[in-house]
């Protein structure tokens, strides 16, 4: 009888509790529930939105190799306004700078890659972007602006040509100790896979006149 009891006011209490704490257990799992439809239906739209963005690209870059521009502009203005938290936005800058000086419209990929710049993310990207924006603004006798944009970048990965292309900025606006300074810092980058043609680095450094030093060492005496 007692167990019998025990057994009742066990039932009775579980009875007691869910009636005290029921709803908030069913809003729990409603709530659990309710969030793995939302991952799962987030990361569908994720994925889904991945694979345009990345068919929409494909398309992009046989114009792009096609030469034709004004396929290409269309292109990648979709993808700016349709999946523009891609990274395949940012890859679409690069494409069309490229496009834009095959095509001589140098101010046009300057402007594409300052668009690219502005993006969030994509910092491998945006370094690209950034050596290739201080290409065409030595193209353009700005070398001002490719100190400016230059000077306070230090990416491992690109230090070396960030480096060299510093050097050409300076000799250009004639500030050659400078110029002297940065090829040096770009001959002494260690990294094991060089992004810089040593030699002609070392040419340049050579063709300084001799008798500017930097650190004390004789520009175009070379050890």
């Amino acid at each position: 009888m007692d167990e019998l009891l025990s057994e009742k006011e066990q039932l009775e209490q579980m009875r007691t509790w869910w009636s005290e704490y029921g709803r908030y257990v069913i809003a729990g799992v409603v709530i659990a529930v309710g969030s793995l439809v939302g991952v799962n239906q987030y990361n569908n739209r994720t994925h889904d939105a991945q694979v345009a963005a990345s068919e929409l690209y494909e398309t992009l870059a046989e114009h792009v190799s096609n030469g034709d521009l004004a396929e290409a502009e269309s292109v990648a203005d979709e993808l700016a306004s349709e999946f523009a938290k891609t990274t395949y936005v940012a890859q679409s800058k690069l494409a069309m700078a490229r496009l834009y000086m095959d095509k001589n419209q140098d101010e046009d990929a300057a402007d594409a890659l300052r668009e690219l710049l502005e993006l969030r993310g994509n910092d491998e990207l945006k370094h690209i972007g950034r050596l290739r924006l201080a290409r065409i603004l030595l193209y353009q006798d700005k070398a001002e602006d490719v100190v400016a944009l230059l000077e306070q970048q230090e990416a491992s990965a690109f230090a070396a040509l960030n480096s060299e292309l510093l050097g050409d900025a300076y000799l250009a606006l004639g500030q050659v100790e400078e110029a002297g300074a940065a090829y040096r810092k770009a001959l002494a980058d260690p990294a094991e896979v060089p992004t810089i043609d040593r030699a002609i680095v070392q040419m340049k450094l050579s063709d300084l006149p001799a008798a500017v030093s930097v650190h004390g060492a004789e520009v175009g005496v070379t050890e």
